[in-house]
């Protein structure tokens, strides 16, 4: 089963996340808002009547006061308000009005509610202010004790052509007067709500008994109520207050919800197609999200696993100053001391295994050193010890220097070998010191040849040395001289009597070339590989009897390594040629 990314889980769970807290918001605006609105609203308004009867009971306003605060109260709570008896007669008439003087000297309150319902925007246009003489026709109501109150249905203003209200002649007589004060609402809290205050008056008076009980209780009664013919739901609160005078009055405040239940609906369909660009958003965001959160937990997850394949190559930490990046950053200083500590096990591993092989390869060495050793001093010995035994044993008197003449020999050839056998071993050691110095092959072949006079003359033959363009070599003039000895005295063992032993030098900047060239027999091609052996010895001819121990070759190999040097063994037609190659000084 594939696995999913953390990137695709992380996306999924943000989407899902946002996706369940989105639509928990909208659902809970579609399903609880309205009631919840509701319900602020009326504690909204319970607490602005509440203020507004504590101030009524204990202030002393006129008329036109409690007309201003009933207006301001009505502006902050937007509600309608009114004050009543308790058989539901107005006391405080429309505080929305014009206190109009006629022209004999009555004074009248003109109620604007109704009109404003219909005629609003004409009545502020009208612009009417104190002073202004007005025409107006409507209905009169005239209660015993009260300001007569005009319910108007036309107003024009005199010396205008400004005209609010109905356009044909009402049926009624029109009075005429001066305008000594007028209150209207502010437009940002104008309510087209004002004038169905009387409806609502009408309707809920008279009080059943119930209620009439609560309110001779003093207590606060709330009711819902439903306009007729608009379907619009209200809320309606009757606050019993009493007066400084004691006089108990009803302040009777109707809440509309209509504002809510149209913005209810306009925000259903706002939600839906809000809900889809925020359910886009939350893709968008989502994907965003998880790609920034994962990103550095991806760049983690490439740096651990090229630790555990132990390449701590190209790692960088991640630059950020968090917690990831401080993370990022331990990964990569413990990657560095792992790199580290890797690198120096494996080179002590290496070490480890060099001295194991060299630890292996100096027993064999020894091991065969011994048994070739012992192979070598075996015959010397047998020989010393059986003449001995001769001369032990009375030998006739003319034999007598033979047998010491050969005890003497052997003895000679002895002492050689176990010489030539501690060099060796020291050179195989690997500590002998090296002191370079710059000389030229050829004098040092000269210096060879004068040591070896004898050996040649013994069987006629000649050394000719060669130079080309020869320059001087860097190396150890002492164990050179070993290697030229070991070098001509094979090829003198070797080489035909009376031929001459040919050394040819050759430089250019980089190298210098020798070669030891001598006329004889072929060495067989299965056994050039083996000449440098200690202790090797080809064939009958290449024995004891001419006079090698088997170990010279094998000490200048160990003598030509230590200088770097190239050396090789190749036949000719008519003999064989060593040769050497001295790397330059620099």
């Amino acid at each position: 089963m594939k696995r999913k990314s953390i990137t695709a889980k992380l996306f999924l769970l943000t989407v899902i996340f946002f996706g369940c807290f989105y639509i928990m918001i909208i659902a809970s605006h579609l399903l609880f808002f309205n009631s919840f609105y509701q319900e602020y609203r009326v504690n909204k308004v319970e607490r602005a009547l509440d203020k507004f009867a504590k101030e009524y009971s204990a202030a002393h306003w006129n008329g036109n006061e409690t007309a201003l605060h009933a207006a301001k109260y009505m502006s902050r709570s937007r509600s309608q308000l009114a004050i009543i008896n308790a058989n539901g007669d107005l006391v405080l008439e429309d505080p929305y009005r014009i206190d109009l003087e006629l022209s004999d000297g009555r004074k009248m309150m003109v109620s604007l509610s109704v009109l404003m319902n219909q005629y609003g925007d004409e009545l502020r246009s009208a612009n009417i202010r104190v002073g202004d003489r007005l025409t107006i026709w409507g209905e009169i109501d005239e209660r015993e004790g009260h300001t007569p109150v005009l319910y108007p249905e036309k107003i024009e203003k005199q010396g205008t052509e400004v005209v609010v209200g109905k356009s044909l002649e009402p049926e009624t007589e029109p009075l005429t007067g001066t305008v000594l004060n007028i209150l209207l609402p502010n437009i940002k809290n104008w309510s087209q709500r004002q004038g169905l205050l009387m409806s609502a008056l009408s309707e809920t008076f008279p009080l059943s008994a119930e209620a009439i009980h609560k309110v001779e209780s003093m207590e606060k009664l709330k009711l819902h109520w439903v306009e007729a013919w608009s379907g619009m739901n209200n809320q309606i609160i009757i606050q019993p207050v009493t007066t400084s005078a004691g006089e108990v009055q009803l302040l009777f405040s109707v809440t509309s919800f209509q504002e809510i239940k149209d913005a209810n609906e306009a925000m259903r369909w706002f939600y839906f197609y809000l809900g889809i660009g925020g359910f886009a958003l939350i893709l968008i965001l989502a994907l965003f999200y998880s790609k920034m959160v994962t990103k550095p937990l991806l760049a983690l997850n490439r740096m651990a696993k090229k630790m555990v394949r132990l390449d701590f190559t190209a790692l960088t930490p991640l630059r950020k100053n968090d917690e990831l990046g401080n993370l990022s950053e331990s990964l990569f200083t413990m990657s560095r001391e792992l790199d580290k500590a890797l690198r120096e096990l494996k080179e002590a591993n290496h070490q480890l295994q060099h001295d194991m092989e060299q630890k292996e390869r100096m027993e064999t060495i020894q091991r065969d050193f011994f048994s070739n050793a012992s192979h070598e001093l075996k015959t010397p010995i047998s020989i010393i010890k059986s003449y001995a035994e001769g001369l032990q044993d009375g030998v006739s008197v003319h034999k007598k220097d033979h047998y010491i003449s050969v005890i003497l020999e052997e003895a000679d050839k002895l002492e050689m070998l176990t010489r030539t056998m501690l060099d060796l071993a020291r050179l195989e050691s690997g500590t002998t010191p090296i002191a370079r110095k710059s000389f030229l092959l050829s004098e040092l072949v000269e210096k060879v040849a004068d040591k070896l006079t004898y050996l040649l003359k013994e069987r006629g033959l000649a050394i000719v040395v060669i130079p080309t363009n020869e320059l001087p070599v860097w190396a150890d003039p002492e164990l050179m001289e070993q290697v030229m000895i070991n070098l001509l005295t094979n090829a003198i063992r070797h080489a035909e009597e009376g031929s001459p032993i040919t050394v040819e030098i050759q430089s250019d900047e980089k190298t210098s070339r020798l070669s030891v060239k001598n006329k004889g027999e072929p060495i067989p091609e299965a056994q050039l590989s083996h000449i440098w052996e200690r202790f090797y010895r080809g064939e009958a001819s290449r024995s004891r009897q001419t006079g090698g121990t088997g170990l010279g070759l094998s000490i200048a190999k160990h003598i030509l390594d230590l200088h770097g040097c190239e050396y090789g063994v190749s036949n000719e037609p008519d003999g064989v040629r060593f040769t050497i190659s001295f790397p330059g000084r620099g």
